[in-house]
């Protein structure tokens, strides 16, 4: 084991979060070194290159009400931005349905019995509410009604998270779904609301012409070329912790560990995984804590299909209880540029598990045949249409709001503030479903923290309205 030389800023993971971190660094004259345990850049805003089909990890809008994401975003790519359209709708007993509800879409596609269902299970919402609403099942069910819950949003909310509805909190619900009951939206879309009375999600987004993995690959080099640097296939594996400060990082790298010394430490890793790396030891606990914190794992399996055109979505949400798929990108819709050829088509079908799970366990080969069967089943090709495939892995990429995880992080907040010069960041860092502009926003606040500012990290993408609302659609 040998020491080096001591570096101002140790960042754990090259995600959106640690490469904005690491770039912000740079500008403020720190040298900050990014240790990626990956071989590539970019954490689940990767894009992977299968024989030059391009594969986005779950699909990455580039939108956001933050003014210091959109000039980092702009000094990185500038021109590389299209401007997309937004179209994702719930495919569910073979038709679709937009989304966000659209009630006369959504009652001409039930049928006229099912329909009615729906309009006095609504009612019967609104004279008798849940009160105290304390998970997702009830905050659903309270602005949709129950038969409308059961419908659009049970299956594909429980293939994401592998708990019931009834688990999972209501504070998730708030943060990502948006805020309207179904009466409203159909006084809307008959005109008796008035334009100016509700607002709208965003009709389109910017996205990178080769996937999010153009900007993160950009930002890598630009931190090369300002003197920092971005070490992959690196661990970090333990933060020594001397009073109240880290004091080095054990690094794993090509089989190997070295001590990394550093004035401030900046981790983008789960909790879990970081409150169990700080030695000595966090007291008993927060370890309790970290160990109970809970994470959704996911892969996608890529189709290629030689199809010019299967739906115009971006994405579409699969709330059919048949097939295991919960959700299919089609990469073409993104960009042009995702596919060599425009004859064909590639679909990326997403999988959430978790990570002891049998399907998790499966070979490429099954799991390939598991997404071709499901897409012929959906009737979106013919078998002999899809003429290839690959599997992505992506571990830990959904922190789970279970009951008690606020308390859990909370404990977790409290001990990691009494370390005067680590912060955590990102989604994981932070265990809240943030979006990409989330975590980059929480790795600019804990820059200007080590200069001297006073941020919270922790408070951001706590507020109740949807961030991707488009207010200025009236």
């Amino acid at each position: 084991m040998k020491k080096n030389k001591k570096l101002d800023v140790i960042i754990s993971g090259a995600g959106p979060a640690g490469l904005t971190a690491a770039y912000e660094a740079c500008k403020k004259g720190l040298s900050p070194v990014v240790f990626e345990k990956d071989k590539e850049v970019g954490g689940i805003a990767k894009t992977v290159n299968y024989k030059d089909y391009l594969f986005d990890i779950g699909g990455h809008r580039f939108f956001t009400k933050f003014e210091e994401v959109n000039i980092i975003w702009n000094e990185i790519l500038s021109d590389d931005f299209l401007v997309r359209p937004r179209l994702s709708r719930i495919y569910y007993n073979n038709k679709f349905f937009y989304y966000p509800i659209k009630p006369l879409n959504a009652l001409m596609n039930l049928g006229p019995s099912d329909s009615l269902l729906v309009m006095l299970s609504y009612i019967y919402s609104q004279i008798k509410p849940y009160k105290n609403v304390n998970n997702f099942e009830e905050w659903i069910s309270n602005r949709f009604g129950k038969k409308l819950f059961n419908t659009f949003f049970k299956t594909y909310t429980e293939k994401v998270w592998g708990i019931s509805c009834k688990e999972i909190q209501a504070d998730w619900a708030a943060q990502r779904i948006k805020s309207l009951s179904l009466g409203k939206a159909a006084l809307n879309s008959i005109g008796l609301l008035g334009k100016n009375r509700i607002t709208t999600l965003i009709d389109e987004f910017r996205y990178p012409r080769r996937g999010p993995g153009q900007m993160w690959n950009k930002a890598k080099q630009i931190v090369g070329e300002r003197g920092g640097k971005v070490e992959l296939n690196s661990q970090v594996t333990q933060l020594n912790k001397k009073d109240n400060k880290i004091i080095s990082a054990l690094v794993k790298s090509n089989g190997s560990l070295q001590e990394i010394s550093g004035d401030f430490f900046l981790s983008t890793i789960p909790l879990r995984e970081l409150v169990q790396s700080i030695k000595p030891a966090a007291p008993d606990d927060v370890l309790k804590a970290a160990r109970e914190l809970k994470y959704r794992d996911f892969f996608t399996v890529g189709l290629v299909i030689n199809k010019p055109s299967i739906f115009p979505d971006n994405w579409i949400y699969i709330h059919s209880p048949e097939v295991k798929v919960g959700r299919i990108q089609n990469f073409k819709n993104w960009s042009p540029d995702m596919v060599p050829d425009s004859q064909t088509t590639s679909l990326g079908l997403e999988y959430f598990c978790f990570d002891t799970d049998d399907i998790w366990k499966k070979g490429s080969k099954e799991l390939i045949e598991l997404a071709a069967t499901e897409t012929v089943k959906l009737k979106f090709a013919s078998r002999d249409q899809i003429i290839d495939g690959f599997v992505i892995r992506s571990p830990k990429t959904y922190p789970i709001y279970d009951k008690g995880y606020q308390e859990r992080v909370l404990t977790i907040k409290d001990y990691l503030s009494t370390i005067k010069n680590l912060q955590t960041m990102g989604r994981n860092g932070l265990h809240r479903y943030n979006n990409q502009d989330h975590s980059m926003l929480s790795a600019i606040m804990a820059v200007r923290n080590i200069l001297g500012e006073n941020h919270s990290v922790w408070a951001i993408n706590v507020d109740d309205e949807y961030h991707e609302i488009d207010k200025n659609n009236k």
